[in-house]
């Protein structure tokens, strides 16, 4: 069995140190700890890294169009690879979580998220897996939009190492040990 394991985002230097794209950074952890790096997908719509995470077979895969198309390159991933939906595991941003905390979960609607959206559509349902990492409320009246792209601040940038791996650990967790022992190792 396979494992897609996709990290959401936003391509290029100017949305690389965003809350956006922390998705991005837990597949780097990923791609690290599978001792290589991810290189286009013949498809053009994803980068990609086949190999095993802790045992496992697993493609790491970054969409390389915006948040909100990235179920293109999933789908195309999926169908290239025959990865099932529930096989398929999502890395995002989450407002509704408090920095420093993750959820892990099966399936669920979008709550607003561009990039789960387009997933659902593209794959046709919303029974995937999602490693959902918390970046928090935007402050006063600031718009989630500004949020959800400006850059971590100073503070959040120092715990930021320790929420990615910790995020990846979850990652392995889910494909090695299932989703019911990941959610009590890691959803608090």
């Amino acid at each position: 069995m396979t494992w897609l394991v996709v990290g959401l985002g936003n391509p290029g230097p100017t949305y690389a140190s965003t809350r956006h794209n922390v998705g991005y950074l837990v597949t780097d952890v990923l791609a690290e700890r599978m001792g290589g790096r991810l290189k286009a997908h013949s498809s053009r719509l994803a980068d990609v890294l086949e190999g095993r995470l802790d045992g496992e077979r697993a493609v790491l895969g970054r969409a390389r169009s915006y948040m909100n198309e990235s179920g293109g390159g999933v789908k195309a991933l999926a169908s290239y690879f025959d990865v099932e939906p529930e096989q398929v595991v999502a890395i995002h941003d989450e407002l509704d979580i408090d920095f420093g905390a993750l959820r892990v979960k099966l399936g669920g609607g979008d709550n607003g998220h561009n990039g789960l959206r387009s997933i659902r559509q593209s794959l046709g349902t919303g029974d995937f897996h999602r490693v959902r990492v918390g970046i928090g409320r935007p402050p006063g009246r600031q718009s989630v939009h500004d949020f959800v792209l400006k850059p971590w601040s100073s503070t959040e940038r120092r715990e930021l190492p320790v929420n990615v791996e910790e995020a990846a650990d979850a990652v392995e967790s889910l494909i090695t040990r299932g989703l019911e022992p990941t959610q009590s190792a890691f959803n608090r």
